[in-house]
């Protein structure tokens, strides 16, 4: 039966079966396990911890070689031509790129594997050895898997660095591992052109462009590097073929650099055998992917997520489309006006998604609605609380043939914003709200597979299966991890807790990695081999188990603060709460110690602000000055007010004071990292005045 055809029935059939049988399907059951003593949860399908799910395979290059000769003439890889380029300047005078793209052009698996072989085999020529590591510091590409699949070829260890990197993590990310070849694009060759005086090591760089900087020609000149396009290395190695110096399950694929949410980024040691067990678990959790999908990859593939995620689609024979998050949509910020998104080109069928992504979804679409207003708004509405009652259990609510004529009638021009075909979304990186899971379910149609994972553990630890249709959980562990709660008496939390176990998440299975490169302090602290050998990773993070074996996130010991009459808050879990008003874009929440109450600096949401100024007659010349008025500052504070009631916090959790902020927070500012987390030292020290004012 086709993907499709299954993405539209299984989520029909479950919600039918599934309404009346809640919380009754064991998905995690207890298991005996070594080390600390805890309260461990394993997947109630696999008693025993999956390594593979391909016989005879058990590297990512194996694995990679088997779907190229077994799919050797269906599509892989496809890449948007480029059209034109201008650029817009606003009325405030800043410039802003705006690209009209083209259709996606392919290669199919059998070209990949060839390029990938000639690439391998331009490596060596170029004098690269399987004991020197390669960086790949670039913006996801086509090009970026296949140096990735390259590399693997010759046993090389692959560094992996976030193209919005800051100059000094830069720096000591390559320095640390004594990388010898950087493979870059065109963009970052002129920031390593930038600080090639402060690297040790670097003898090579392969840009993935053919047009390479005159300021890198210039270094190559020097000759402190070699530099040439991968296109030439791809020759040398089609002129110069070598055998291949293939991986064993336990030699290092990847050095994976953290983007550091504090301090300098740490590098995780992965293993082939590491990255595949998450790669099998997931296979074995999604249901039909089997060959017939198509991705659409834009999340950064220096981050595990979209490394896992890329390496099992093509794992199974399906296709990759790239694009980026400012091309994502038709009314995404460098799309020219009139022209269309990625994924309105490429249709997709599954995706990964952080939560920061669905929630722009999310109020988009929102917006959009309440601008038509009068009967579309009202339509729209009262097919979303139909949908709701359903799902929540009512029988009175939309389910059936009443269900498929919502979604025909409501739901049919939201699920277009991307390409109309998506039939199961992988979330990850951060807690996903409940209000955005609800909605992204029933506009888009597709279950949510919201994920728990850490670098240090591939990605992997728990995943929502796709019947299951709880809110504001992580789901039971992955086929490949156990899940351990240890008790954490400083913070008051226990596995004999009454109603559910209470601790912090310890994560033990073949997923979880070596250690930090160079750090073995560090790897000493969060890394445990109990006397049955099985490694665990300690996460920091606080969950409890659901009597079906699902854990929930509840907190994280580095973000709970004492508060100066003794209180606790926990910061991230007051941000998740008070995220979902329409005025925040992004927040900080901050506790001071010495003070009894919070403050929180809010990136504000422009067009929902503006909106409101502009039907209560407020004038203001810039969003700036706007973010300065007592009035929007207290329509805002009363919004968070509300999705705090909302959410039952405590009064003392509410901030107090807010300060509005007019410019985003993106990874290039350095306040949040590529995954978009919030880099809280640095946003702290960027705003330490306005903090300071704000406890006045």
């Amino acid at each position: 039966m086709s993907p499709y055809i299954v993405g539209v029935l299984v989520p029909l059939l479950v919600t039918l079966l599934y309404q009346n049988s809640k919380n009754t399907k064991k998905r995690g059951v207890p298991v005996d396990v070594g080390g600390e003593p805890g309260y461990a949860i394993r997947n109630s399908r696999f008693p025993i911890l999956l390594k593979t799910a391909w016989e005879g395979v058990f590297t990512l290059a194996q694995l990679f070689e088997l779907a190229c000769k077994k799919h050797a003439d269906k599509y892989l890889l496809g890449t948007r031509t480029l059209i034109s380029k201008d650029t817009q300047v606003s009325a405030d005078g800043r410039s802003f790129e705006k690209l009209h793209l083209g259709e996606y052009e392919w290669l199919t698996y059998g070209e990949v594997f060839e390029k990938v072989c000639n690439f391998a085999s331009g490596l060596a020529h170029l004098g690269h050895s399987s004991e020197e590591r390669v960086a790949i510091f670039a913006d996801t590409r086509a090009e970026w898997f296949m140096a990735l699949q390259g590399s693997f070829r010759r046993n090389i260890s692959v560094v992996t660095i976030y193209a919005s990197l800051g100059e000094e993590a830069l720096c000591y990310s390559l320095n640390e591992t004594e990388v010898t070849t950087v493979i870059c694009g065109n963009k970052e060759l002129k920031k390593l052109v930038e600080v090639s005086g402060q690297l040790d090591t670097v003898k090579r760089v392969i840009c993935m462009d053919d047009d390479i900087p005159s300021s890198a020609s210039l270094v190559a000149q020097s000759g402190r590097w070699r530099v040439v396009s991968m296109a030439d290395v791809e020759k040398l190695g089609r002129e110069n073929p070598v055998d291949d110096v293939l991986p064993l399950a336990a030699d290092v694929a990847v050095i994976m650099y953290t983007s550091g949410s504090t301090g300098l980024p740490k590098g995780v040691m992965m293993t082939h055998g590491n990255v595949l067990a998450v790669v099998s678990s997931v296979r074995t959790i999604v249901p039909g992917l089997e060959g017939n999908d198509v991705y659409l990859a834009y999340l950064p593939l220096a981050h595990i997520l979209e490394i896992a995620a890329e390496n099992l689609v093509a794992g199974v024979g399906s296709a990759i489309g790239y694009g980026s998050p400012l091309t994502l949509t038709d009314t995404s910020n460098k799309i020219k006006r009139g022209t269309k998104g990625d994924a309105t080109v490429l249709r997709p069928t599954v995706m990964a998604a952080v939560p920061a992504i669905l929630d722009r979804v999310r109020e988009g679409v929102r917006k959009k609605v309440d601008e038509k207003g009068g009967i579309a708004k009202k339509l729209f509405d009262f097919a979303y609380a139909r949908r709701i009652s359903a799902i929540n259990g009512s029988w009175f609510g939309a389910r059936g043939l009443e269900m498929l004529l919502w979604n025909f009638l409501v739901f049919r021009k939201v699920r277009a914003i991307l390409g109309g075909r998506i039939r199961f979304l992988l979330s990850g990186g951060a807690p996903l709200s409940g209000d955005t899971q609800r909605f992204i379910n029933i506009c888009l149609g597709a279950p949510i597979g919201q994920g728990y994972g850490l670098t240090e553990t591939c990605a992997g630890g728990t995943f929502s299966e796709f019947d299951d249709t709880s809110v504001g959980r992580v789901g039971n562990p992955v086929p490949c991890s156990y899940i351990k709660l240890v008790d954490w008496p400083e913070g008051g939390y226990l596995i004999s807790d009454s109603p559910m176990p209470r601790g912090e998440i310890v994560i033990g299975g073949p997923n979880v990695t070596v250690g930090y490169f160079k750090n073995e302090a560090k790897s000493k602290e969060v890394y445990k081999v109990d006397e049955r050998g099985m490694r665990w990773f300690y996460t920091g993070d606080i969950g409890q188990f659901h009597a079906d074996g699902c854990l929930e996130i509840i907190d994280r010991r580095k973000d709970i603060v004492k508060l100066q009459h003794g209180e606790y808050v926990s910061l991230g879990k007051v941000e998740a709460a008070l995220i979902v008003s329409p005025y925040v874009d992004n927040m900080m929440l901050h506790a001071d110690p010495f003070h009894s109450y919070c403050v929180a600096l809010i990136v504000v949401a422009q067009p929902v602000l503006e909106e409101w100024a502009s039907k209560r007659g407020i004038a203001f010349t810039s969003f700036a000055e706007l973010c300065e008025k007592e009035e929007a500052i207290k329509e805002v504070q009363a919004s968070l007010v509300k999705a705090a009631k909302a959410a039952r916090l405590e009064k003392l959790e509410i901030p107090a004071k807010i300060k509005l902020l007019s410019d985003p927070w993106t990874p290039e500012t350095g306040l949040v990292t590529a995954a978009l987390k919030l880099k809280r030292e640095a946003i702290r020290k960027a705003f330490s005045e306005e903090l300071s004012k704000l406890y006045e």
